[in-house]
């Protein structure tokens, strides 16, 4: 490997039985129990209470200017090398001697310890409009640390993480944020807010994780009314779990990583991990139709969730028991999915739950060339269940990781060059053009093995070569480090995001090609400096086709609005996504940034369902963020 990166009689008596007794004979098992002795383990209902997850340290505070935990940032230290300062991730702590070369290599654009663009962070932030009555009304209701006028919170909850709105934070202004930010405790607390917001004609807007990338947060510049955010994160329990029927209900502030602690404990998990799982929430997953890294084992939010718990102003949308499946006509439930606070606040949700899995390995592959690596996922995905998670990266990204690997010396110096050396000139692999794919195997043993030798054997048909578990595991672990890189870069005149799509098999490579073309024509069209750098990966997979994740930035020092011109390739990108065959997103949802897309994707019609669909749950517009358009 390289290490790169029955008899009739019995028939007759089981007919006879119970589907109560069949279950008990064939002793099936909870976590190591029988259903039996787990349901009397959980009570009289079959349900667990977890406690309730322990406060979050000063330790664990995110950052208000920056992607992440405080204690966390990339930088260039004093050898001029590039090291993630903290002790988080695995990346921590460790020089990156290969990065500055490579970016000045690839980019032309020196990251120089004392070349830097500083932020001017904070910007001035309005002053908030306040709402006397409403005020009073609240008070009455919640406790004062529940309340907040901080000139630093509001603005906070007034972005969300695009380029433009980290741009404008750090070297810009935000014209509108947030007058109020309130922190509910539980449902009842947010329909006494949601009801006083509609008798004093307040303006509300939901808060989980703060992750989104589409503007979902942004307020309306126009907006007179007093804007209050509404942060969920205090929400953050799973408030019960049935380990019989694998069912749990989950506040809908809690972040990713609370709600793994809490479920693990009990020896189950959602299996839904975003990118963005350490700070993301349910409430989120739920508002933007979400997708995670592991969905080919355990499905997208919507596989997921059973019922949603909504409070809006026209009332609760609750139902009493979540059944496998239901034919109850129109499901208004639906209409929370990817609703982006238009609507109301979700404040819970019970969800799928699956035993944590008896193996988790990792592997990865190197293939010659892009194109033989998506041919391998189109084989993989039509040859049985794909792991739980597969990535494919293109040849840029491929070298990117390479440029994040800390330096070796010795043995391992030594180990690294032989296997270069072996994949390059024995195997013939091309450096700028191979590609990698990593993998995540969840399950019990033999599952997990038929996986592992059913890719391996699909990835041989396509000129593959395993490249290490190792490699695997680094590349899935890069994944929650590398979403600093973002910040960093932005400081030394480099500015880039990521944007999503999903596409049919079929125009794949074609789509990637098309749009990769389509930056760099719009790029030299503005004679920018430095060479532009764009990249893909494919992320997932399904029956009829993948989703494709696109990185794009350029080198801004001397460039009038960066920002803006960013903006405007960003949007050329996605007009060639659509050209080619691409959706408008696969599950960062619509928010702001890509609402002016909408027309060419949906009927006149559809648009105006959803209309109507927001003035039956919201006549007033009390939920007035006005994302994919509606409520304007």
């Amino acid at each position: 490997m390289i290490d790169l990166f029955g008899t009739p009689s019995l028939i007759g008596a089981l007919a006879a039985l119970t589907v109560g007794a069949v279950i008990a004979l064939r002793r099936r098992h909870v976590n190591g129990r029988t259903l039996e002795q787990a349901a009397a383990a959980a009570g009289g209902n079959g349900r667990i209470v977890p406690d309730a997850p322990v406060p979050i340290p000063d330790s664990d505070a995110e950052s208000l200017d920056v992607w992440g935990f405080r204690d966390t940032r990339f930088e260039v230290n004093e050898r001029g090398h590039v090291e993630l300062v903290g002790a988080r991730y695995e990346l921590s702590g460790q020089e990156l001697p290969s990065l500055v070369p490579w970016v000045l290599d690839v980019m032309g654009a020196p990251l120089k310890r004392d070349e830097t663009n500083r932020p001017a962070y904070p910007p001035e932030v309005p002053a908030p409009r306040s709402n006397a009555a409403f005020d009073d009304e609240l008070r009455g209701s919640f406790k004062p640390d529940q309340l907040s006028t901080d000139a630093a919170l509001r603005l906070r909850h007034g972005h969300g993480h695009t380029q433009e709105e980290m741009w404008a934070i750090k070297h810009g202004s935000i014209d509108r944020v947030p007058d109020l930010v309130v922190y509910p405790e539980d449902e009842e607390q947010v329909v006494r807010l949601v009801a006083a917001a509609a008798r004093h004609a307040v303006c509300l807007i939901p808060y989980g994780g703060g992750t989104n990338v589409t503007e979902a947060l942004r307020c309306p510049k126009d907006e007179q009314r007093t804007i209050v955010s509404v942060d969920m994160t205090r929400m953050n329990r799973v408030l019960w779990i049935d380990p019989v029927n694998r069912q749990a209900f989950v506040q809908a502030g809690a972040p990713g990583r609370l709600i793994m602690e809490q479920l693990e404990q009990h020896g189950f998990t959602m299996g839904h991990e975003p990118d963005s799982v350490e700070f993301s929430t349910l409430g989120g997953w739920v508002a933007t139709n979400a997708s995670g890294m592991k969905k080919n084992r355990y499905g997208n939010i919507e596989d997921i969730v059973l019922d949603v718990h909504l409070v809006t102003p026209a009332g609760k949308l609750e139902r009493a028991t979540a059944f496998p499946r239901e034919s109850v006509g129109a499901d208004p439930r639906l209409a929370v999915l990817g609703s982006e606070g238009n609507i109301g606040i979700i404040t819970g949700a019970v969800v799928k739950l699956f035993p944590l899995p008896e193996v988790q390995r990792y592997g990865s592959v190197v293939f010659p060339s892009f194109e033989e690596g998506v041919a391998f996922l189109y084989d993989l995905m039509h040859s049985g269940r794909p792991p739980a998670s597969v990535r494919l990266v293109d040849n840029l990204q491929f070298q990117f990781s390479m440029a994040l690997k800390p330096g070796s010396t010795g043995l391992h110096q030594l180990k690294s060059r032989a296997q270069k050396w072996f994949v390059t000139r024995i195997k013939g692999f091309d450096p700028q053009k191979m590609v990698a794919c990593t993998l995540v195997f969840e399950g019990d043993r033999s599952e997990v093995r038929e996986q592992e030798e059913r890719v391996y054997r699909v990835a041989r048909a396509h000129n593959g070569m395993k490249a290490g578990a190792e490699n695997g595991r680094r590349g899935y672990q890069l994944t929650f480090s590398i979403a600093y890189i973002r910040d960093f870069i932005m400081n030394h005149y480099l500015i880039g995001e990521s944007f999503e799509t999903s596409v049919p098999w079929s125009h794949v490579l074609t789509l990637c090609e098309n749009v990769k073309r389509r930056v760099l024509d719009e790029c030299a069209q503005r004679n920018l400096p430095g060479k532009p750098f764009i990249s893909c990966r494919v992320t997932q997979l399904y029956e009829t086709g993948v989703c494709v994740y696109f990185y794009f930035g350029y080198y801004y020092k001397g460039v009038d609005n960066p920002s803006e011109i960013y903006a405007e390739m960003e949007n050329a990108a996605r007009d060639e996504i659509l050209r080619s065959g691409g959706s408008l997103s696969h599950h960062h949802g619509i928010g702001k940034l890509r609402e002016s897309f909408l027309p060419r994707v949906m009927s006149e019609a559809s648009l105006e369902m959803n209309r109507r669909t927001k003035r039956a749950f919201d006549p007033d517009n009390i939920f007035g963020v006005r994302n994919q358009g509606i409520g304007s």
